[in-house]
C-alpha cells in the first residue's frame, strides 16, 4: 500500500507540473499572437496605450508614436544581454509635446566598459530639441529594491527610473525603433535591440511527459506486485518451454 500511495503521490504532482507547462507554453502562444497583432501594425499615439493605470497586457508591444524633448537622461540598465554580451541599456526622459507626464524611452544597447562596473560607457547624446520616436510599449519591470551607482538602475524598474531622473513618468515605457528629427534626419543612439524572442520553447513536451508519468508510478507499482507475487508462487507461474535453436539440434 506505501508504493501504492507514493504512486498517487506521484501522479498528482506530475499533473499539476504538466498543467504549469501548458500555462507556460499558453503564455508564449499569447505572446506571439500580440506580437502579430502589433509588432509591425501603423503606430498610435502613445497616450492611447501608455495610460495613467498603467500597460495592459493585451497591449504590450503595440507600435507608437510620441513627439517631445529629451529632458532627463541618460540612466543606465546594468546586466542586459544581447547577441551572447551583456551590456547596458540606455533610458532617457521623453516630455511629450502633447503635455502630460514624461515617458520613459529606451534607446537602446550599449557593451560594457572594459574599465569596470563603475565606469559607465561613453554614448552619443540625446538629440536637445524636438524629435519623433516610434517605438513599441513595454510594461516596466519589478524594482529589486538594490541601489546602484548614481546613474544606474538593476532593472528596467520605472519606479527606479523615475527616481534616478528625478522625473515623474507613466508607468511603462517605449523601446525606441526609429528617432526622426524634424528635418527627417535620424540622429545616432545606442545598438538597436534584437526583435523579441517568439521561440515556444519545450513546455508543451514537458507538459505531455509529465502527464505520461501521471499512470507511469501505476504501472511501475504493478510489475512490482506481479515480480513479488512470482518470487512467492512459483508454482503458479510455471517457466516457459526453452525454444529449440537450430545448433541445438545439430548437436543432440
Amino acid at each position: 500500500m506505501g508504493a501504492l500511495a507514493l504512486a498517487a503521490v506521484f501522479a498528482v504532482a506530475a499533473y499539476h507540473l504538466g498543467f504549469w507547462q501548458y500555462h507556460r507554453h499558453e503564455a508564449k502562444v499569447e505572446r506571439n499572437a500580440r506580437l502579430d497583432a502589433h509588432y509591425t501594425a501603423d503606430p498610435v499615439p502613445v497616450g492611447t496605450v501608455l495610460t495613467a493605470d498603467g500597460v495592459d497586457p493585451q497591449d504590450e508591444w503595440t507600435r507608437v508614436r510620441v513627439s517631445g524633448r529629451y529632458v532627463a537622461g541618460p540612466v543606465y540598465v546594468r546586466g542586459r544581454p544581447n547577441d551572447g554580451e551583456v551590456g547596458l541599456e540606455v533610458l532617457w526622459a521623453l516630455r511629450p509635446s502633447d503635455g502630460g507626464e514624461d515617458v520613459l524611452v529606451d534607446r537602446g544597447w550599449v557593451p560594457a566598459s572594459d574599465a569596470g562596473a563603475e565606469v559607465l560607457p561613453q554614448v552619443d547624446p540625446a538629440p536637445t530639441g524636438e524629435v519623433t520616436v516610434v517605438g513599441w510599449v513595454r510594461p516596466g519591470e519589478p524594482s529589486p529594491g538594490r541601489p546602484l551607482a548614481s546613474g544606474q538602475i538593476a532593472n528596467l524598474s520605472v519606479e527606479d527610473a523615475s527616481t534616478a531622473l528625478s522625473t515623474s513618468l507613466r508607468p511603462g515605457y517605449v523601446l525606441v525603433q526609429s528617432e526622426t528629427l524634424p528635418d527627417g534626419s535620424s540622429p545616432p543612439r545606442p545598438q538597436a535591440l534584437p526583435p523579441p524572442d517568439r521561440d515556444l520553447g519545450p513546455h508543451l513536451a514537458y507538459a505531455y511527459q509529465w502527464w505520461f508519468g501521471t499512470v507511469l508510478g501505476f504501472v511501475l507499482v504493478g510489475f512490482g506486485v506481479r515480480r513479488e507475487e512470482r518470487l512467492a508462487h512459483p508454482e503458479r507461474y510455471p517457466a516457459a518451454p526453452r525454444k529449440t535453436r537450430i545448433w541445438d539440434e545439430e548437436d543432440e
